[in-house]
């Protein structure tokens, strides 16, 4: 697959998520949002593209990326195409320095590869949790609280879970543990993405589609039972297609930044 192939496909499928939203169908985004909890570190492009390309996928990587894992790609494996980006050197736009600047020059079509299509060595077993959140809910407090975050207790926003205004953060007392871990991210999400110049940019239930997709992402990359928790709240989407393929966007960058706090000795594709 070539470079326009894979833009096409990644825009064919974007389309057909807008369709299904459009048509009421939420259980299409979670499954998309579910592919993005495997692999945070791809863009939300890159995650469409290896949604429609490979759904079962479960960890992917290049060719000499599994060689080095001690794994070899099967004779006649079909690659995932994703678009990887182009970068290279430009020098200072200053004509008495000599300073390059790396810059983004375009994307190209690479192949990754699903771990099923891989053969050798086993790969590591890290820890999930199915209702308690445990270590995590520590690092993702101490995430907070690096980010200049408070984080306090009350009774009196009841019957609201969390209540976010910027930089304080409020949580309902006595949450079930998995609950607490979702809303705090839900919170957080608010704070990162819903209190600059894109607050007037947006509706009330983008807002809390978005806020509410980082948190179904979080929980399930932490192996919480998003069942219980986030996805149980995520909204039918109400935008066009860009405003749509701008929140992918987001939902992708903010849930990669607090699952870079919460797992930090995570593979980066699992």
């Amino acid at each position: 697959m070539n470079t326009e192939q894979a833009k096409k496909l990644s825009e064919d499928g974007l389309t057909r998520l807008m369709e299904a939203l459009d048509r009421g169908e939420s259980e299409t985004l979670k499954t998309y949002l579910k592919t993005m909890a495997r692999f945070r570190r791809y863009s939300a492009m890159n995650c469409l593209l290896i949604l429609n390309q490979c759904p079962t996928a479960t960890h992917v990587a290049g060719y000499q990326t599994w060689r080095k894992l001690g794994r070899q790609v099967l004779k006649g494996a079909k690659g995932i195409a994703i678009l990887a980006p182009m970068v290279g050197k430009k020098k200072s736009a200053e004509e008495l320095t000599e300073d390059e600047q790396t810059r983004l020059f375009g994307f190209r079509a690479a192949h990754v590869f699903d771990v099923s299509a891989t053969a050798g060595a086993e790969l590591p077993e890290f820890a999930t949790v199915k209702g308690n959140p445990s270590v995590y809910m520590e690092r993702l407090k101490s995430f907070a609280t690096r980010r200049g975050i408070t984080l306090e207790y009350s009774a009196d926003i009841a019957p609201a879970k969390g209540l976010c205004s910027g930089n304080a953060i409020k949580l309902l007392p006595d949450l079930p543990p998995a609950e607490e871990f979702s809303v705090l991210v839900h919170e957080l999400a608010h704070s990162d993405l819903h209190f600059g110049e894109r607050r007037g940019e947006t509706t009330k239930t983008i807002r809390e589609t978005e806020a509410e997709a980082v948190a179904f992402v979080v929980s399930e990359a932490v192996g919480l039972d998003t069942n219980t928790s986030a996805s149980d709240y995520i909204l039918t989407y109400r935008g066009d297609r860009t405003t749509l393929a701008e929140s992918l966007v987001f939902i992708q960058r903010t849930a990669a930044q607090i699952l870079d706090a919460v797992l930090p000795d995570a593979p980066a594709d699992s």
